[in-house]
């Protein structure tokens, strides 16, 4: 039995009225500590990590408004890679939760509410949905969230990424995506990304080998790794750049016609004697 599935059987035993019920995360140690993304919900307060049957110091908790990812590469994204990298994480949760209040809020809801909050229309951002990740459904959501997490190039294809929903009032958790199931089966990258994302993921290995107090920095910086890996990229670029045709050469001006020179005027008067200058 694998972390997962040890963490949901467990936690439908203790739903159950099993107060024997538990995890034994020793017996998990090349698969923690995990990476949890979930709401900022004050509810889940009281349910992570003890509904996944994990002490705090394996548990990496992440949290944002609706458990949202809304890119491969965008700001949550991010801190779900540096989890892995820099704490150490080698299996990703997405969890969300039933009554989740982004999926209730329209958007004139959210309006009124930005108004109360002293923000105008004039302030906020043309497509409130897509800027907030608003959804209609927790699951989808979830299950969106993991998918754009598999495509990420900053996320390890090794990693297992799995969703759930936590329900609001009893804690009992639904396996929404099993990440060991679509293990490996990741979104094919270009030869490009996949280039760039292996200097990144190396540089942040490097970067988690930092020790704050003996100072030392690794040798290869983040940006130094970005800056080549671009000048590589207008390298790559350079080389299938279509080149337009040079124009036709404009035909060398021809020289215009000579001016004829009038013939010279002979004086009617012969000086014999040259004059002199006084």
């Amino acid at each position: 039995m694998r972390l997962l599935e040890a963490i949901v059987d467990a936690n439908h035993r203790a739903v159950a009225g099993d107060t024997h019920a538990g995890l034994r995360p020793a017996e998990f140690e090349e698969e923690l500590p995990l990476v949890g993304l979930t709401c900022i919900d004050p509810r889940l307060n009281s349910f992570f990590p003890s509904v996944l049957g994990l002490p705090g110091d394996q548990f990496i908790w992440l949290r944002n408004a609706g458990n949202v990812i809304t890119g491969p590469l965008s700001s949550t994204t991010r801190s779900v890679s540096l989890a892995c990298v820099v704490k150490g994480g080698r299996e990703i949760a997405v969890i969300g939760h039933t009554d989740c209040q982004i999926r209730t809020s329209s958007t004139m809801q959210l309006l009124e509410g930005f108004q109360a909050y002293g923000i105008g229309r004039a302030n906020l951002p043309d497509n409130l949905n897509e800027f907030f990740g608003l959804y209609g459904s927790e699951r989808q959501n979830v299950i969106k969230a993991v998918d754009l997490l598999r495509q990420s190039p900053i996320i390890s294809p090794h990693v297992p990424i799995h969703g759930l929903i936590v329900d609001s009032d009893t804690g009992k958790l639904e396996w929404l995506v099993n990440g060991y199931e679509i293990l490996g089966a990741a979104v094919p990258k270009s030869d490009v990304t996949v280039d760039l994302a292996n200097q990144t993921l190396t540089s942040l290995k490097e970067l988690a080998a930092f020790k704050i107090g003996e100072l030392k920095f690794p040798e290869g910086k983040v940006g130094e790794v970005m800056t080549g890996a671009r000048d590589w990229l207008t390298q790559q670029m350079e080389q299938v750049r279509i080149i337009p045709a040079s124009p036709p050469a404009a035909p060398a001006p021809t020289a215009p016609p000579p001016h004829p020179v009038p013939p010279r005027i002979r004086p009617r008067i012969q000086l014999k004697t040259p004059i002199k200058p006084r």
